[in-house]
């Protein structure tokens, strides 16, 4: 692949980006799941005001596509590849809150709940013993999608400024530095955009499979 405008190995630099690309993927993931999981337990055990509140704060989230709020996180709190991937994290997490909510009615209908709660175990127990558990299969499949999706999109944002910064070997930022040499060099800026896509595809083909995995009425036989 040769060198750069500047003389860096171009394939060792692509290589390095998969490190910080993985990092904004697990910083996105933590974020999202713990915010989105917590919210839509408590959402859905509670019921009532609680729920609704929460509700329409989260349908107030996911009436904005996530890249433009991620856009608005990031340029408030700075360019860089951690403050992107923190404002990735601060708006996914609805997805995972309204999942958990889900899973959570049907869990806490469950004869086994009822029965808990009939001989006087704690909300607290029950929540971590016995909803949780139960209800947490289909946001494991989830994760790893996010993954695909977190890198993705930390990666529109370096390419728009508003993610990594010169001289860091980010994927995204690679693209934007290269396209202008396009016409000359063009594996220059087409070998980082391949990885995206490679990358991105890998993690779609994993969650599908994770998730076919978690869910037996999916598979024949």
């Amino acid at each position: 692949l040769g060198t750069d405008e500047l003389g860096r190995d171009i394939f060792t630099r692509v290589l390095y980006g998969a490190r910080i690309s993985l990092r904004v993927a697990v910083i996105v993931m933590v974020l999202s799941v713990t915010i989105g999981v917590a919210i839509g337990l408590v959402s859905g055990f509670a019921g009532g005001w609680v729920d609704q509140a929460i509700m329409r704060v989260t349908d107030v989230f996911l009436a904005f596509p996530v890249l433009i709020l991620a856009m608005a996180f990031s340029a408030a709190l700075g360019p860089s590849v951690e403050n992107a991937a923190l404002a990735l994290g601060l708006v996914w997490w609805p997805g995972y809150a309204r999942l958990m909510r889900g899973q959570v009615l049907v869990v806490k209908s469950l004869d086994y709940v009822e029965a808990s709660r009939a001989i006087g175990v704690g909300t607290g127990r029950l929540l971590w013993r016995h909803v949780l558990p139960n209800a947490i299969d289909p946001v494991t499949a989830r994760m790893t999608m996010t993954a695909g999706n977190a890198i993705l999109m930390s990666a529109a944002l370096s390419f728009i400024g508003l993610g990594a910064q010169p001289p860091a070997p980010e994927w995204g930022l690679t693209v934007a530095l290269a396209r202008k040499f396009l016409m000359t060099a063009w594996w220059y800026p087409t070998i980082a955009g391949f990885v995206i896509f490679v990358t991105v595809l890998a993690f779609t083909i994993a969650s599908d499979a994770i998730q076919d995995l978690l869910d037996p009425r999916l598979q024949l036989g």
